[in-house]
């Protein structure tokens, strides 16, 4: 029997790309926001691990840092903002139907709903606000506006996530807890979860309804 908890309220967690979004949002941000020449530029100083990355000898943890640096340093933030509430907009068009509708039924639910990714929160942030959701994500570092090309939390991704969540969270308050993912990065945030579901494993999504109380 599990311990009761406090509340009938659920926890439900979102991972991002090929989850809540059917792509691959971070490299399509680059290529939204910036010219090829800039893109070919400043890539070609990371091209041996970007080739590692593709032989899968070098990790997306480890490779998503590296690529935004090279990409993103020192670029003014106010100059991106108008693209940034473009590229959100037509995020939200791109999203899974089945995941984003089992997403409105956890809001009309009342449950507490949190997007949790890997990807940064340059353009995550306008994306949650459109969704009207809660965002853990990659934090990325800004001074007077300006991009330095660092990251000032770890890649959102494996242990993060879950660390992360209960950070934020006090799960024993939740009745219930959901999770969605799509890969490996997201094995530990599906571990918390009373109902995990892997996108491409699970072939039905879990039946939301108002549970009982556990231990009742």
């Amino acid at each position: 029997m599990y311990a009761t908890r406090k509340t009938y309220k659920n926890l439900a967690l979102f991972d991002f790309d090929g989850t809540l979004y059917s792509g691959d949002s971070f490299t399509r941000f680059i290529f939204y926001t910036c010219s090829k020449r800039h893109i070919l530029k400043n890539g070609l100083k990371i091209l041996p691990w970007i080739q590692a990355y593709y032989l899968k000898l070098y990790p997306a943890r480890s490779m998503r840092p590296k690529l935004f640096s090279a990409i993103f340093s020192q670029t003014n933030l106010d100059e991106l903002q108008p693209i940034i509430q473009d590229y959100a907009k037509q995020l939200i068009t791109g999203l899974n139907p089945e995941l984003y509708q089992q997403l409105l039924q956890h809001q009309q639910q009342g449950d507490d709903v949190v997007l949790v990714s890997a990807s940064v929160d340059i353009y995550l942030e306008a994306v949650c606000q459109l969704l009207e959701i809660d965002l853990i994500c990659t934090q990325t570092e800004k001074i007077d506006r300006i991009l330095t090309g660092k990251y000032i939390t770890p890649d959102c991704s494996e242990i993060q996530k879950s660390l992360r969540i209960q950070q934020h969270y006090q799960l024993k308050d939740y009745q219930y807890i959901y999770a969605y993912g799509n890969s490996n990065e997201d094995m530990d945030m599906l571990k918390l979860a009373d109902f995990p579901h892997m996108v491409g494993v699970n072939k039905q999504l879990p039946i939301l309804s108002v549970h009982l109380k556990r231990g009742a």
